[in-house]
């Protein structure tokens, strides 16, 4: 269960960060959280889908790593076979916290990369922040700044229906049967009819783009059965 607590330098003086990546660190997971802005540099490894948020209110955009739950094929002995991770794995264990208008850094004390005894450190020996967290900092704030823009673009997508749930039925090469379901993809066919007129507050809003990367990630849907095939040996 996690367990959040506000950074600091004084109670987290001696925090060190497990940076390697592995399944008994967090890392058995089937999708993580994205947002369109990263859309382009997730697009080339893994299929960008969309879900139901956890309350059933609205929808989330997320980068796909397997067909079930806790299912991580992009997982090796050597760690993470891709270039790219998004932002909400690389950003582990830390997450924002708010008070009133100010954004705090806060640790899952819990989590399986908080150590005392190797990673990199998140303080200096003076009390400094250290460079890796500097770069966490960063992490964060764009993943604030990416989720919040995420609503226009969910209400975009639904004001015109370019969302469909899909099924996707999968045989592997030893004959099983597998089979995906309750996720949503753009309707392809829909985005076509949009008038130009529709299309181009798309592209003012900045909606376009990732539109299409999303569609154009797709494809990865093939890398992942591979992943799978070689995985079943």
């Amino acid at each position: 269960m996690a367990r959040h607590e506000l950074l600091n330098n004084v109670q987290h003086k001696d925090l060190k960060i497990i940076t390697r990546h592995g399944a008994g660190l967090g890392d058995d997971i089937m999708f993580a959280l994205t947002f369109p802005a990263e859309f382009r540099v997730l697009q080339g490894h893994y299929p960008i889908v969309f879900r139901k948020s956890d309350d059933g209110t609205t929808f989330e955009p997320i980068a796909l790593f397997g067909f079930e739950t806790g299912e991580n094929l992009f997982l090796t002995n050597d760690g993470w076979d891709a270039t790219e991770l998004p932002l909400t794995v690389q950003r582990q264990p830390f997450l924002i916290g708010r008070n009133g208008d100010e954004l705090l850094v806060h640790l899952d004390a819990d989590h399986p990369r908080a150590s005392r005894t190797e990673g990199e450190a998140a303080f200096l020996p003076h009390g400094g922040v250290s460079e890796y967290l500097e770069r966490i900092n960063s992490v964060l704030l764009t993943i604030h700044q990416g989720i919040g823009h995420t609503e226009g673009f969910i209400a975009a997508l639904l004001e015109h229906e370019l969302l469909e749930s899909f099924v996707f039925d999968i045989e592997l090469n030893d004959g099983s049967q597998n089979r995906l379901a309750g996720f949503y993809v753009i309707h392809e066919e829909r985005l076509a009819a949009l008038d130009d007129a529709a299309l181009g507050r798309l592209h003012r809003d900045r909606h376009l783009e990732p539109i299409y990367m999303a569609i154009a990630s797709l494809a990865q849907f093939r890398g992942l059965i591979d992943r799978k095939n070689r995985q079943r040996g």
